[in-house]
């Protein structure tokens, strides 16, 4: 056998073991490595694994309303359908106002006690599912779930706590600006994000307008303070 055949053969070898140790490692996570992703806000993609939301994946979100619209919005401008299920309250208004194509908005307020087979049913025609849920589901029924997500791509965001998930996303130091003493008007929030997930062993977190006075989401630039160095002097010659 030539040395160019060896060669060959060598790369053949390594070529296959990468691709066992991808398919164990999919197996294991449940997921695909190279699944694409759905876009996010630029403030948010620099926190999430992956840079967006990944498909066939669920997030675990804070009770935020905020939060919520602002990972919605991207997706639904660049033409993904996405559903509301099990949020009652969820203002319409508000997501337009953060980005939301109500046009592409599917919204099931009260789907009762069968939240969960709602959920799944959408799951398999809308790429981007939002779910409250009432209850905690039984271990059987989120791995169905997940099944279902990775097989249609469907990115799934629970606002609470859900097994199995990419990544969680939470809020800290939530603070309000525009209020003076004992008048004013809110004008904008400012809050740190936070991201943990089975990528990184440290969270992400990200100051973020959310939203802004203008109603959109921003990140809040990090200023660095500097010091100004002490002015030059000469040494004097020693005697």
């Amino acid at each position: 056998m030539g040395v160019r055949a060896i060669v060959g053969a060598q790369q053949d070898e390594r070529s296959g073991d990468v691709l066992r140790l991808r398919a164990q490692l999919e197996r294991a996570q449940g997921r695909r490595l190279d699944a694409p992703v759905l876009p996010a806000h630029p403030a948010l993609a620099s926190l999430l694994p992956g840079g967006g939301l990944r498909t066939g994946a669920a997030y675990s979100l804070s009770s935020s309303a905020s939060l919520l619209l602002a990972l919605l919005a991207p997706p639904s401008q660049a033409g993904s359908w996405c559903g509301v299920v099990g949020m009652p309250n969820f203002g319409a208004e508000a997501a337009e106002s953060m980005g939301v194509e109500l046009p592409r908005l599917v919204l099931i307020p009260d789907p009762g006690d069968r939240w969960l087979a709602v959920t799944a049913t959408i799951a398999e025609v809308l790429p981007v599912v939002a779910v409250r849920p009432p209850r905690r589901a039984a271990d059987a029924e989120v791995s169905r779930l997940a099944a279902r997500l990775r097989d249609r791509g469907t990115v799934l965001l629970v606002q609470g706590p859900w097994p199995q998930t990419e990544a969680s996303i939470g809020i800290e130091e939530s603070q309000w600006s525009g209020l003076g003493p004992g008048h004013g008007y809110l004008a904008g929030r400012e809050v740190t994000v936070t991201v943990t997930s089975r990528r990184t062993p440290v969270a992400r977190r990200g100051r973020v307008m959310l939203p802004g006075a203008d109603g959109a989401v921003s990140a809040i630039e990090r200023r660095v303070r500097e010091t100004p160095l002490p002015e030059y002097q000469p040494l004097e010659a020693v005697g």
